[in-house]
């Protein structure tokens, strides 16, 4: 049984259209619901987009765009391509903008042998926020022109859907919330929705592994592997990244899914082939009529276009037709218009994906226990090269590796839509640890205390204390249920004149990520084993309004006479469909808490 069998009625008061947007790195996708009261949601896919010669024929669209020497864009999805092909964007002059998505990525994404100088930059005039402000509004007229023309009064329909539309966002496993809030900002900048309100009210996130998920359940998975118990493994594997993510059927009827292991990211998706390709064609041709970078990615894109998916063994030697019969060099393998690469070569360009991708898959199976079942979906799964190699080095260690119908075409963006109706995945293993900086009391036993007691003060109590301290509240490779609330008890002190003039009505309170390797992270400005300042990053800020708690605080002395008061409070973490929620909590009386809006 799939999760669309067990898909129920909609229970809404009415009418409400999701969309699901899926900007990848070099294509995008749209899927998208109607939600009727009563009736049972089905799934479409957006398959025309301007520029494309036939409808139906393609899901994706090109996730490019073309900017003038100002700033102003010019060109967007496969009009863009078609303009780059007729050279109307080398006539112009107009600077291309491509694997725009992975500027968001986190600095501290697992990378191996990838760096900055691997991804094309940015215009010096344009913030990546506005170009992904850009690619939104397109997609989400392409989604309503879709609508419009291929629905039964399609114009009346939009119409009366205006402001009942949500939105479903994917990005990959290693984006957190940081990443979250800069697309949030990007949608109410292409107005799809009119402020940041409406922005956290209407537009969710999932990881596209867990999209994924969702696919792979109506399309790629026998009822046997559906039984309770049986863990599975979703490897997506895209343009920019590979996402792997590991999941145990925790019910069959119906279908619910926990998380095994953290989910995982890393950076060697299909690009970084043509990347290596690339350097490697530098070298090969250098001295010759074809080493102009203009020849080199012209092979690069002939390359995409045919070998990258055909080829399949590193015995085989491999044609690449990018010209004519009059161009002819065999002292560096052309001939005829087509370069001849050796199988070796081939394959060196695919072995460190290979190898990322093994190593994500035994890391996997080190945190979640054997999993016998491997799903491979995305545009990278196209390579036979790829999924012939997995399969062959997973076969004796007893997993299967498999590719849904469809895999390359839609899996993140239908997933997107079923995660937002069917709601199947119940537990959630984080992936950072979550928590508050602040204060520790000084203890003189403690080796760590004394080697930083140069920085020693005293806090408004009169009590020694220690700057730069981390507290958490969770830790990574924890389980966490939907709706699951995890909290820390913090106490605020202050000078009698700081609390009574008002300068503390409002509490702000940072909420603060740990990513390094430590298991019990205690200071923010050391790491064991480590020394890269992005390891603690904000998160969030949460505000609370605590006048009405500051008027009934009861003043205090300190050792040394002075008047003081404190401030107890908690900090609530509230985890959901895929997001998180932060709070402040304190009590007003012995009976009554009042809590700050998430």
């Amino acid at each position: 049984m799939t999760s669309a069998q067990f898909r129920r009625p909609y229970t809404g008061a009415s009418r409400k259209l999701v969309l699901a947007l899926d900007v990848g790195t070099t294509y995008s996708g749209i899927s998208y619901t109607i939600l009727d009261p009563g009736e049972v949601p089905q799934i479409r896919t957006v398959t025309k987009f301007p520029g494309q010669s036939t409808s139906g024929a393609d899901s994706k669209v090109p996730s490019v765009l073309y900017y003038d020497a100002n700033g102003a864009l010019q060109a967007i999805g496969q009009e863009a391509e078609n303009l780059r092909e007729d050279g109307e964007t080398d006539e112009n002059e107009w600077i291309r903008v491509e694997w725009f998505k992975l500027h968001l990525r986190p600095k501290n994404l697992y990378a191996s042998d990838i760096t900055d100088e691997c991804i094309p930059p940015l215009p010096v005039n344009i913030a990546i926020a506005d170009i992904l402000a850009d690619y939104l509004s397109f997609l989400f007229e392409c989604a309503k022109e879709y609508i419009r023309t291929s629905h039964a009064a399609g114009d009346a329909l939009l119409r009366s859907l205006e402001g009942s539309i949500d939105f479903v966002l994917g990005h990959p496993n290693g984006w957190g919330g940081l990443e979250e809030q800069k697309m949030r900002k990007a949608a109410v900048q292409a107005r799809l929705v009119p402020n940041m309100q409406a922005a956290r009210d209407r537009i969710q996130f999932v990881t596209e592994g867990e999209a994924s998920l969702y696919y792979c359940l109506e399309h790629g998975l026998s009822s046997d592997a559906l039984e309770a118990g049986n863990k599975i493994m979703i490897v997506d594997a895209g343009g920019g990244t590979i996402d792997i993510s590991s999941y145990i059927i925790s019910e069959s009827r119906p279908i619910k899914v926990e998380e095994a292991a953290s989910p995982d990211c890393r950076l060697q998706g299909s690009v970084f082939v043509n990347r290596r390709m690339e350097a490697f064609l530098f070298e090969k041709l250098k001295g010759s009529a074809y080493d102009d970078p203009e020849d080199i990615e012209n092979i690069v894109r002939s390359f995409e276009r045919t070998a990258k998916r055909r080829f399949k063994s590193a015995s085989e030697a491999v044609h690449i037709r990018f010209g004519t019969r009059a161009d002819d060099d065999p002292d560096y393998g052309i001939s005829r218009g087509a370069l001849k690469l050796t199988g070796t070569d081939m394959a060196g360009f695919f072995n460190p994906s290979l190898r990322a991708i093994l190593e994500a898959i035994i890391e996997q199976q080190f945190a979640g226990g054997l999993i016998k079942n491997i799903l491979f979906v995305g545009g990278f799964a196209a390579s036979e090269h790829l999924f012939d190699s997995l399969r062959r080095e997973l076969m004796g260690s007893g997993m299967e590796v498999s590719r849904p119908d469809g895999y390359t075409n839609k899996a993140v963006a239908d997933g997107a839509v079923a995660f937002y109706v069917d709601h199947i995945v119940c537990v959630r293993v984080t992936r950072t640890t979550y928590g508050v900086k602040g204060i520790r009391a000084y203890d003189p036993s403690e080796t760590e205390h004394v080697a930083r007691k140069q920085s020693i003060f005293r806090d408004a109590s009169g009590a020694w204390s220690l700057p730069e301290a981390y507290f958490h509240i969770l830790k990574k490779d924890e389980k966490v249920r939907m709706g699951q609330e995890f909290s820390i008890e913090l106490r605020s002190l202050g000078s009698e004149s700081r609390f009574l003039n008002g300068t503390v009505c409002h509490k702000t309170l940072l909420i603060t990520t740990y990513d390094g390797s430590s298991i019990h992270p205690e200071w923010t400005d050391v790491d064991t084993g480590d020394i890269l300042p992005e390891l603690y990053s904000t998160l969030c800020t949460v505000h609370a309004d605590i006048s009405e708690a500051i008027s009934s605080l009861v003043p205090l002395r300190n050792c040394i006479g002075q008047t003081y008061y404190c401030f107890d409070h908690r900090v609530i973490l509230i985890f959901g469909l895929a997001e998180l929620k932060a709070q402040i909590a304190w009590m007003v009386d012995v009976r009554t808490t009042i809590r700050s809006k998430s």
